[in-house]
């Protein structure tokens, strides 16, 4: 029987079945962005900024803790296995946000929808790092993020053109009705099991041992001790953090900014449709010029497009900085998966971007609440300014405690061609 192959080229047929697999997980994402402000506004009543963003906290703990579990369920059950639960869990998402009679009722459509993504997503990621082996890994991450956030952007800006013809409900959560049930069908039908190659990948590295870690030295080595794996997952918080920000109050601030419903689901989408596109390019970039200081820039270039977006003024100023923002995240997010999958071994690197994962959503969570109380408390630009501070500061940190990760791929362990070559490298 012949060998797995490794390789973009070598599994094409599968990856891009996962890259439109993980649009259609953006999708459902998507589907909230434009919108859900304003329900709770003017369906629902809400007034406290940190009361609307509710719905983001509970969708980012959520989301956060599943992709830890993710990590390790895939690693035990198969990746399959979970990215089918994943979206099993989906299904009554948008029957939930069409027909729900309290607020209550949206925070739970918002757990399930943090429980689905911790588990489509997470297992979407894994799957193409198991395909592809270390020469293409941030072309990998780049094209996965690329379809999952111009997913977002382009269901964003649906859902806020039938919100403003129709209504803000029932009509614009069909389209998520349609999205489960595509993903579900394709991911039941289409895709395959990946976790024989991570075994494969795993004979062509020098037995040592960080080939058997506990899940507690995973967690400890990817959060705190490793000074790359670390400093990878506060940016990832500190990235996130500024998404649940931008998710949450910028529809209110281009509201009081005076703008219309189809305005803000254009504004919605530029963001991430900008952040999906360049990653097309940042991905495969950063296999050429490294993952360090793309990383550390990508930081800054954000909190610059932050700082535009409070002093754009207009839909033209508001524009300049999203699209700011959305190349400074396209310069971090395919990057930062990348670095993990650099640094962690094949034994359990899924269960260490499950905790990647973990931190970078709790993002969510951190910036929606810290948003909500200071917006509540000072305004909401000072919230988005504090936002801004932040991520130049987690830059920094880049910048001072990480080293370049793709000279251990380069430098460990070149992939041997054949069995002769396996055995030369397990000689001592």
């Amino acid at each position: 029987m012949n060998a797995p192959r490794l390789g973009l080229r070598e599994n094409l047929g599968q990856f891009s079945l996962l890259v439109l697999v993980n649009a259609f997980v953006g999708a459902m994402v998507g589907m909230e962005r434009s919108i859900l402000p304003a329900i709770a506004e003017q369906d629902f009543n809400l007034a406290a900024r940190s009361a609307i963003l509710s719905f983001i906290v509970v969708f980012g703990v959520t989301k956060a803790i599943t992709n830890y579990l993710a990590g390790r369920l895939s690693d035990r059950w198969g990746r399959k296995h979970v990215l089918v639960a994943g979206w099993l869990v989906a299904t009554p998402v948008p029957w939930l946000l069409m027909w729900a009679p309290s607020w209550n009722w949206v925070l739970i459509a918002n757990a399930l929808l943090g429980v689905s993504q911790g588990l489509t997503w997470s297992t979407t990621v894994i799957m193409k790092i198991d395909l592809v082996g270390s020469k293409r890994r941030g072309l990998a991450m780049g094209l996965n993020e690329f379809a999952g956030y111009l997913a977002v952007a382009v269901s964003a800006l649906a859902t806020g053109f039938l919100a403003a013809r129709y209504g803000l409900r029932p009509e614009p959560f069909y389209l998520g009705v349609g999205f489960a049930a595509i993903g579900l069908l394709l991911s039941l039908l289409a895709v395959r099991e990946t976790k024989h190659l991570v075994a494969h990948e795993a004979t062509l590295r020098t037995p040592g041992l960080e080939d058997s870690l506990t899940p507690r030295e995973v967690f400890w080595r990817t959060s705190f001790r490793d000074k790359n794996l670390s400093s990878v997952s506060q940016a990832g918080l500190v990235n996130n953090l500024i998404d649940g920000m931008a998710w949450g109050l910028f529809p209110l601030f281009f509201t009081a900014a005076g703008l219309t419903l189809t305005q803000i689901g254009t504004l919605a989408a530029i963001y991430p449709a900008t952040w999906g596109i360049a990653q097309l390019f940042t991905g495969a970039l950063s296999d050429r010029v490294g993952r360090k200081w793309l990383i550390a820039s990508g930081m800054w270039v954000q909190a610059v497009g932050i700082g535009l977006v409070v002093l754009g003024g207009t839909f033209l100023g508001f524009s300049l900085g999203a699209v700011l923002l959305g190349v400074g995240t396209a310069m971090v997010y395919p990057t930062l998966l990348a670095a993990i999958g650099d640094v962690a071994h094949p034994s359990w690197r899924a269960s260490s971007v499950g905790v990647y994962r973990l931190w970078r959503d709790l993002g969510y969570a951190v910036g929606a609440l810290l948003a909500g109380l200071v917006a509540d408390a000072l305004g909401l630009p000072a919230a988005m300014w504090l936002v801004a501070a932040l991520t130049l500061a987690s830059g920094v940190v880049v910048a001072i405690r990480m080293t370049e990760t793709t000279r251990l791929t380069a430098t460990s362990n070149p992939a041997p061609t054949d069995a002769s070559e396996v055995n030369a490298v397990r000689t001592p």
